[in-house]
């Protein structure tokens, strides 16, 4: 597949996300990474990110719960190019009602070749990299060549 090069500016946009029996570990890890956060655009699904956001004094944008869609709007965003890297501490231990919206969330990550973590350690590597504080450019793959190619013929 063709691939084509995107652009990332200076500024991160930051997805933070964890399931319930998470929340603690990524607050305590967002407590100690605030001074590189504020320097970064966040968002986050409905409790999670209310919860960093009082937590941390921290502008995050909110979407909804991720049994309640949240997931899936930050599938569409990452589709969109507005998100450039995922923090997502799911529990691996606990199967959720809305697995498949998680599973869809991380197929659109690895689809659209942005960073995830998905625990502490991870996010700890990705944060302190100096590619966090510096433009980017990092290749995905040209969907736009790949529906031509698909559909091809088929509008006569």
């Amino acid at each position: 597949m063709e691939t084509r090069t995107t652009a990332l500016g200076k500024t991160k946009r930051i997805a933070l996300v964890a399931h319930d029996n998470m929340k603690p570990q990524l607050l305590k890890w967002a407590q100690a990474n605030r001074d590189v956060l504020t320097q970064h655009k966040l968002c986050g699904t409905g409790t999670t990110g209310y919860q960093i956001e009082t937590a941390l004094s921290l502008e995050v944008e909110e979407f909804m719960s991720g049994p309640l869609g949240g997931d899936q709007q930050l599938g569409a965003k990452i589709s969109e190019g507005y998100i450039d890297f995922l923090i997502f501490f799911w529990d691996p231990l606990q199967q959720l009602p809305h697995d498949p919206d998680v599973k869809a969330l991380l197929r659109l990550a690895a689809l659209w070749n942005i960073p995830v973590a998905c625990n502490s350690a991870t996010a700890d590597y990705l944060i302190t990299s100096p590619l966090v504080d510096v433009a980017y450019e990092r290749e995905t793959p040209d969907y736009k060549a790949y529906i031509e190619n698909r559909t091809r013929g088929m509008h006569k």
